[in-house]
């Protein structure tokens, strides 16, 4: 289990591969995107973004799931104030391998809940050639090892 102390700045949780399924990402957009580029091959080929492609929204749906299954399944988190920035970088297309990672900037606890510290990450998802496809800072509130209350 990880809590606030386990996270030191510049500690980088790597993320496991993740393969976009052309089914997923329609299904997805479907019921929370139902853009043409999202649903269709034929439109997301004559559209700007080259062919079917996933939703941003789909794309930080997954990097959340590569985020719990890398570390915040296995912590004391107490859930997020909000997210900094959020930027989608490249389309992410049907058969896209994705990766990444979160990387911690910095840690500090709580000045108002003694027994809860605030991380802030640097998030990471990139394609199968390395290029990045979302980029995201967020800050997580994590419980501090046994209510310690110092640093």
């Amino acid at each position: 289990m990880l809590y606030f102390e386990d996270f030191t700045q510049g500690r980088r949780f790597d993320y496991s591969p993740v393969l976009m399924q052309a089914n997923d990402m329609i299904a997805f957009a479907s019921e929370f995107d139902p853009q043409p580029m999202h649903l269709d091959e034929e439109i997301g080929k004559s559209s700007i973004l080259g062919g079917l492609a996933a939703s941003g929204w789909h794309t930080s749906a997954v990097g959340m799931r590569m985020m719990i299954e890398a570390f915040l399944g296995n912590s004391s988190s107490q859930g997020s104030p909000g997210i900094d920035f959020m930027e989608w970088k490249k389309p992410v297309l049907a058969g896209d391998m994705l990766s990444g990672f979160s990387l911690v900037l910095e840690a500090r606890p709580s000045k108002t809940k003694p027994a809860i510290g605030l991380v802030k990450f640097r998030n990471e998802i990139e394609n199968q050639s390395g290029e990045a496809v979302a980029v995201s800072e967020c800050s997580v509130m994590f419980r501090r090892r046994n209510g310690e209350t110092r640093a």
